[in-house]
């Protein structure tokens, strides 16, 4: 793995504690900080109201403690510039009405060097923004109570060229870094931890995640499609380079149908290193998926949820997925049970029950391409070095609960690959 920037690093080794030994981590200590006059923080609402294209917006060192949001509605070549993460700290704590803590619209918006803590809703979101940076944040709660938290900590929605750089995101009740339903889009060098998702990539096109560590989460990376949203299926993403460690923290989300914040990740079982769900066009390399109890990478249809299937210009199944030269340990525990997935891996895996996998194929297929799964009519193309020492589980769900059947053989999924395209050139200078 390429060695994150030096900040980042010293982000990593001097503000989160017990990282390596423990689920409960938590970022810097913001009391000692000095805390901001009315006046200051009034000042700070003004800048993001009177801002103009292309305005810089300081913000001095300090803690400020918002009852508003802020807002930044339809503006260009904007920066909005903290003096850093340990430095500049923006509480929403006392925020009643709105979602997110800050909030912003336009093109070529720039944000970074601070750190937002306990938003009611989302820490930051971006929406209908052609050109969103996200650059050293520490987005993150502070509750003791975690299924009150936030649902996203870092939230772009419906942009296009999203680079988020050097962040790090903790303690959401959903993802810590989410992109949705975007273009062209770039997470590097950032780290997600104690959130249900780690880093989230769901209806987008031409994504790559590198360069990240997602440790201590429900489930470390996620690539979905879901139906019945504005953008239908998303395609092209690379995973590569990172480290998907023990994300074995309790899912904490709110189950759908138990709320009006419900969402799909309550289903991820702890201890899921990667997940696909309903994904198109995935390639997932030079990872390292390392001791997630219940198993290293999953690929799934959306039929595996058991919910409705149908929607236009979308698909259920996950098609043309690479995985190749990855590190595996799987000497974490046992799989979880407390989510239908994780007893499904634990009951009826090809190589005895409670025994953690390395990747698993969920069998379900489009019969109109072929009837016969050893055909590998969804593409998925297996090419780890050490397959043969690792675990792998293709089920066989097609034919009802009573039917289930589990296969260790992964000859139908060797001697392929697939072509994933990707092309983020043009942000490289973001």
């Amino acid at each position: 793995m390429k060695q994150l920037n030096y900040s980042i690093l010293l982000l990593f080794s001097t503000t989160v504690l017990s990282c390596s030994t423990s689920s409960n981590e938590q970022t810097f200590d913001s009391s000692d900080l000095p805390r901001m006059t009315q006046d200051q923080t009034e000042k700070l609402i003004e800048d993001f109201i009177m801002a103009e294209d292309g305005a810089i917006i300081e913000i001095p060192p300090g803690f400020y403690e918002l009852s508003t949001q802020l807002i930044l509605d339809n503006k260009s070549n904007i920066t909005i510039k903290g003096a850093g993460m340990k430095e500049t700290v923006l509480s929403f704590k006392n925020l009643k009405t709105g979602g997110e803590g800050v909030k912003l619209v336009g093109n070529n918006i720039i944000i970074q060097d601070l750190t937002i803590e306990d938003a009611p809703g989302d820490g930051v979101k971006a929406q209908h923004t052609d050109g969103i940076t996200f650059r050293r944040l520490n987005v993150t709660w502070t509750n003791g109570d975690k299924s009150k938290n936030g649902t996203y900590a870092i939230y772009p929605v419906q942009c296009r060229n999203v680079m988020i750089d050097e962040c790090v995101a903790s303690h959401s009740r959903d993802a810590g870094i989410y992109v949705g339903q975007s273009e062209n889009i770039i997470v590097k060098n950032s780290l997600a931890f104690g959130n249900v998702a780690g880093i989230e990539i769901e209806n987008c096109d031409n994504a790559e995640v590198f360069n990240n560590v997602a440790r201590h989460n429900a489930g470390g990376i996620l690539v979905f499609n879901l139906p019945g949203l504005p953008k239908a299926d998303g395609k092209g993403t690379k995973i590569y380079d990172n480290d998907i460690i023990e994300n074995n923290h309790e899912n904490f989300a709110t189950a759908i149908g138990e709320g009006p914040n419900g969402n799909t990740v309550t289903m991820i079982p702890p201890g899921s290193g990667v997940i696909l769900l309903a994904a198109k066009e995935v390639e997932i390399y030079n990872n390292r998926i390392l001791r997630n109890k219940t198993t290293g990478v999953a690929i799934a249809s959306y039929q595996i949820t058991g919910f409705p299937s149908e929607a236009p210009n979308w698909s259920p199944f996950t098609t043309d997925v690479y995985v190749h030269d990855n590190e595996y340990d799987r000497t974490k525990g046992f799989p979880d049970l407390s989510r239908e997935l994780g007893q499904l891996i634990s009951l009826y895996n090809a190589h005895g029950k409670a025994k953690t996998q390395d990747i698993i194929y969920d069998g379900i297929w489009d019969e109109s391409i072929s009837n016969d799964i050893t055909t590998n009519p969804m593409r998925i193309c297996l090419a780890e070095k050490t397959l043969k020492d690792l675990f792998f589980t293709r089920f066989s769900l097609m034919d009802g609960e009573d039917n289930i059947e589990a296969f260790a053989d992964t000859t139908p999924f060797q001697n392929c690959t697939v072509s994933v395209d990707t092309n983020v050139s043009a942000m490289a200078e973001m």
